[in-house]
C-alpha cells in the first residue's frame, strides 16, 4: 500500500517531522529565550559595581601605603648610617653630609614631602650631663663635639595607622 507521495504509511510514520514545516512547542521556546532578561543583566551589573568600589578604596590608598613604607626604609637606612659613623669614628655626623658617599650614597628625599629636608636630632654631649665616664678606646676630643643622632621626618599628618609622621 503505497500512498500518493510513493511512501509506505509506516515508513512515513518512522520518518522525522520538517522542524522548519511544523513548528512544536521546542522550537517557540528556544525563539523566545534568545538574550538576557532585563533582571540577570541588572544583577551581573550590580555585582561589577560592587567588585569595582572594593577594587577603587584599595588602589586609594597603596599610593600612600607606598611612601609611607619608603618614609620608614628611608629612616631605617639613614639611622643604621649614623650609628655605622658612630662605630668608626667614635663621634656622630656633624652634619648628614658626612654619611655621604661612605655610609650612603646620597641623601634621600622624604617620599611624603618629595624634599630632602629632614630633622636633624642633634645630641651634644657636653650639655648631656650623664657623667658617665668615657671608656679608654673613646677619643675624648671626638666625643666633645655635639652629633646628629637621629633623624626625622618633617612632613605634617599622620600614617594610615594614625602616627604622627615625625614620630617614625
Amino acid at each position: 500500500m503505497h500512498t500518493e507521495n510513493g511512501t509506505t504509511p509506516a515508513a512515513s510514520a518512522t520518518l522525522p517531522p520538517d522542524s522548519a514545516a511544523v513548528p512544536g512547542p521546542s522550537r517557540v521556546r528556544r525563539s523566545l529565550q534568545r538574550g538576557f532578561s532585563l533582571i540577570e543583566l541588572m544583577v551581573v551589573v550590580t555585582i561589577i559595581g560592587i567588585l569595582a568600589s572594593a577594587a577603587i578604596v584599595n588602589v586609594r590608598f597603596a599610593q600612600r601605603k607606598a611612601r609611607e613604607a619608603a618614609l620608614k626604609d628611608n629612616l631605617f637606612q639613614m639611622r643604621k648610617a649614623i650609628d655605622n659613623f658612630y662605630a668608626d669614628k667614635q663621634r656622630y655626623p656633624a652634619n648628614l653630609q658626612e654619611l655621604v658617599p661612605n655610609y650612603l650614597r646620597g641623601i634621600p628625599a622624604d617620599p611624603i614631602t618629595q624634599e630632602v629636608n629632614w630633622q636633624e636630632v642633634v645630641d651634644d654631649p657636653l650639655t648631656a650631663g650623664g657623667g658617665d665616664a668615657i671608656p679608654a678606646e673613646t677619643d675624648p676630643q671626638a666625643m666633645s663635639q655635639p652629633g646628629i643622632v637621629d633623624v626625622k621626618s618633617t612632613a605634617e599628618g599622620e600614617t594610615l595607622e594614625g602616627k604622627p609622621y615625625s614620630e617614625l
